[in-house]
C-alpha cells in the first residue's frame, strides 16, 4: 500500500509541475513556497532549530495556525528553553502564523510527503517532538518521525464524519501512521470515539478540548479599537455589520441584507473579509454595482472619503475587527462550505449570524446556537430580518453577546493540557 501511495504521490507532483510553473510567474511569494516544499528551507531559519531539540508544530493553513497559537503560549511556560519550529502547508497559513505566534523561532512550508525529501527535512532538523495539529497526518512524514525515533502527540484532534470513511481506504497506511502517533489529545468524546474506531489504541487517546476557546490573540483594547476605527475610515459612523469569511456567493445576500439594513440606518458601515483576498477586486466590483462605495482597507488611505462597505484584503487582522461590529456574520455557511470559526467574534461577546451550512464546525455551532448567541439565516430576506430585529433590540443584542462570552469562559484550558500532556510525554 505504501509503494502504491508514494507512486500516486510522485506521479499528482509531476503532473502538477505545469501548474506550479504558472503559479510561479503570477504568484508572488510561490516560488520561495515551492523551494521550501522540496526541501531547501532558508539557512537562517534552519540555524535556529536544527539539532536543538526544538518541538515542531505543524498546521496546514489559518484555522489550524488559530488553534496553534495558544499551545504554543503554553508551551513555552512549560518548556521555556525548547526552540519552536512551526510548519505550514498555505501561504495565508504562513502569513498568519508570523503575524500571531511571534513566540515561534521558525516558521517553513511544510515538505511535500514523498519518502526521501521528509528523510532528508526530519533528518535534518532532529526535532525533539512533532506535534501535528488536527488531522495533518502524512504517512511518509510520520515513518521518517519513526525512523529518527522522533515520538508524534497529535494536538487538537479533529475527526470530521466525512474522515472517518475517507480514511478507512487507507489500510495498511492508516495503522502504520496511528501506530505512531504516541499521544492523540482529542477536541472532544466524539472526536476521541472517531480515532480509536479508526485504529488508535484507547490507552493513547485522551480527551483535552478545544484549543481556539483560548486564542488571545484577537484581544483589543480600546485605544486599539479607536484606532482601528480611524484607520477604516469608519469613525463616527454605525451600526457596523463585520461579514467574515465569505466565500463566493454570499456577497451578494449580505449587500441586499445591508441595503434594506440602511434603510433604517443611513450611517451604518459593512466590513466584509473575503476568505480568498485574492477576490478583492471581485467583491469591490459587487459592491459598486450595488450602488455602494467600497474602500480596500489596503488603500482606504490613499483613496480618501468614507466608503460605505470596507473590504479587509489583509491576512490576519480579522480577529481584532471582529470587535468593532454590533452583529457578526461568519461566512461559508450560507454556501455549501461547511462554515469557519464563529469562537472568534464570541470571544468578543457578539452576536453571530451565519448560514445552514455549518457541518465543519457542528460541535461549536451547537454549542453557541443552543444558548442562543448565534442564530442561523437561509437567505438574503431573513438575513436582513435578523439583522434589523437584533439592531433594533438592544436587550437581545446584549443577552446574545454575553452568552457567547460566557461559552468562551467555560471552555478555557485546552491548551494548558495539552502542553502538559507533552511535559509527560517528555518527562
Amino acid at each position: 500500500m505504501h509503494i502504491l501511495y508514494n507512486i500516486l504521490a510522485t506521479v499528482l507532483v509531476i503532473l502538477a509541475a505545469p501548474v506550479f510553473i504558472v503559479r510561479m510567474l503570477r504568484e508572488k511569494g510561490f516560488a520561495e513556497r515551492l523551494r521550501q516544499s522540496f526541501g531547501f528551507l532558508p539557512e537562517d531559519t534552519l540555524r535556529r532549530v536544527e539539532g536543538k531539540n526544538c518541538i515542531w508544530l505543524h498546521a496546514a493553513s489559518v484555522g489550524e495556525i488559530v488553534a496553534t497559537s495558544p499551545i504554543v503560549k503554553e508551551i513555552k511556560k512549560e518548556l521555556p528553553d525548547s526552540p519552536i519550529l512551526i510548519s505550514v502547508v498555505t501561504e495565508t497559513g504562513y502569513a498568519m502564523a508570523q503575524r500571531i505566534i511571534p513566540e515561534a523561532d521558525a516558521v517553513i512550508f511544510f515538505p511535500l510527503d514523498l519518502p526521501w525529501l521528509c528523510r532528508r527535512v526530519v533528518g535534518r532538523v532532529r526535532p525533539r517532538v512533532f506535534l501535528p495539529v488536527e488531522t495533518e497526518l502524512w504517512p511518509n512524514f510520520l515513518r521518517a518521525a519513526r525512523r529518527f525515533d522522533i515520538p508524534v502527540m497529535m494536538v487538537n484532534g479533529r475527526i470530521s464524519d466525512r474522515s472517518v470513511k475517507n480514511y478507512h481506504h487507507l489500510g495498511s497506511i492508516l495503522r502504520d501512521m496511528l501506530g505512531t502517533v504516541v499521544k492523540f489529545c482529542m477536541q472532544s468524546t466524539i472526536d476521541a470515539q472517531y480515532i480509536i474506531r479508526l485504529g488508535a489504541d484507547p490507552r493513547r487517546v485522551v480527551v483535552t478540548g478545544n484549543t481556539k476557546y483560548d486564542q488571545t490573540y484577537t484581544d483589543v483594547t480600546d485605544a486599539e479599537k479607536q484606532e482601528l476605527y480611524a484607520q477604516l475610515c469608519i469613525e463616527g459612523q454605525g451600526p457596523v455589520i463585520v461579514a467574515g469569511s465569505t466565500h463566493k456567493g454570499e456577497e451578494e445576500f449580505l449587500l441586499d441584507a445591508f441595503a434594506k439594513v440602511r434603510g433604517q440606518y443611513p450611517t451604518g458601515r459593512l466590513i466584509i473579509a473575503p476568505r480568498d483576498i485574492n477576490r478583492a477586486s471581485e467583491v469591490t466590483d459587487l459592491i459598486e454595482k450595488s450602488g455602494f462605495k467600497a474602500g480596500r482597507r489596503t488603500i482606504l488611505k490613499t483613496e480618501g472619503g468614507q466608503p460605505d462597505v470596507v473590504i479587509l484584503d489583509t491576512i490576519g487582522e480579522l480577529g481584532k475587527i471582529y470587535s468593532l461590529g454590533e452583529i457578526i456574520y461568519v461566512g461559508g455557511s450560507l454556501v455549501k462550505h461547511g462554515g469557519h470559526n464563529i469562537l472568534e467574534p464570541a470571544a468578543h461577546g457578539k452576536p453571530i449570524l451565519v448560514g445552514p451550512h455549518m457541518f465543519n464546525f457542528k460541535d461549536i455551532y451547537a454549542l453557541i446556537g443552543g444558548r442562543g448567541a448565534c442564530e442561523t439565516v437561509y437567505d438574503a430576506a431573513e438575513l436582513a430580518e435578523k439583522l434589523l430585529m437584533i439592531l433594533n433590540d438592544e436587550e437581545m443584542r446584549a443577552k446574545m453577546g454575553k452568552q457567547a462570552l460566557d461559552i468562551i469562559l467555560e471552555n478555557r484550558g485546552a491548551a494548558r493540557k495539552s502542553a502538559l500532556h507533552l511535559k509527560e510525554l517528555l518527562g
